[in-house]
């Protein structure tokens, strides 16, 4: 096992361990968390868990929902179970080592949630030596294909919902249903463009694609009161309007 780091999320309420080196979760996994409408009982997916972090701090948000997160790589399913059991929520957060792209039988069903953090990159950009970094920043063209998995999954009039960059926005509504289609941008700064977007599909909805007027980051030198609100867990982000 390699050298790991203690993180804290929700203002101190998530403790997870993270790889030292390698791909590593912050913000976006908390935003993708926040934006999912989950309610106690509610059985949820994460394709592509990585150490746990958007999974743990749904559980958190959400008490009694339960969750369960697939990842690839069998050193972050064991870093993100020992993560669940430290948060005292390993009765109802679970992961199992699995290719997203042929889950576990156990898995090929419905829920009421999906949610994912793909690889940011496509085929462009240099590679990193690291492994479990290069798997985690490039999906090798295969983003259409983790969203119609992850949409696959997901029960009728359930919610599907992923983090993208916003300059593969287009890409990604390609692969997606033309109706039931929100989009939240996440600004750096007001006035600056998005670099990322929150797309969450209503699944088997008519409602026609809605663009919310989207969160702002950062202001002066912190965090906005919106987004810090949101970062600390006071509050979710609700893809009906834009903050709850």
């Amino acid at each position: 096992m390699n050298a790991v780091t203690e993180d804290r999320f929700l203002d101190g309420r998530v403790i997870v361990c993270q790889p030292a080196h390698g791909f590593r979760s912050g913000l976006d996994a908390v935003m993708l968390a926040a934006a999912i409408p989950a309610r106690a009982n509610d059985d949820v997916l994460e394709l592509g868990a990585g150490a746990g972090v958007a999974s743990l701090c749904l559980a958190a948000r959400i008490e009694r929902c339960k969750v369960t997160g697939v990842e690839i790589d069998p050193d972050l399913v064991e870093i993100a179970s020992a993560n669940a059991e430290t948060n005292g929520v390993d009765s109802r957060a679970r992961f199992v080592e699995g290719n997203v792209f042929d889950l576990p039988r156990a898995l090929r069903k419905s829920f009421d949630h999906v949610l994912c953090n793909p690889p940011f990159h496509g085929d462009e950009g240099q590679r990193s030596p690291h492994v479990s970094r290069r798997r985690a920043k490039h999906d090798e063209g295969s983003l259409a294909q983790w969203l119609e998995t992850g949409l696959k999954r997901t029960v009728s009039n359930g919610t599907f919902s992923a983090i993208v960059r916003a300059d593969r926005l287009a890409e990604t509504l390609a692969a997606l249903p033309e109706s039931g289609v929100t989009v939240l941008p996440l600004w750096p700064k007001a006035g600056e463009a998005a670099k990322r977007v929150i797309v969450q599909v209503r699944k088997g909805t008519r409602a026609p694609l809605t663009l919310l007027p989207g969160l702002v980051l950062h202001e002066g030198g912190g965090y906005t009161k919106e987004a810090e609100a949101i970062l600390r867990g006071c509050g979710g982000l609700d893809m009906g309007k834009g903050t709850r």
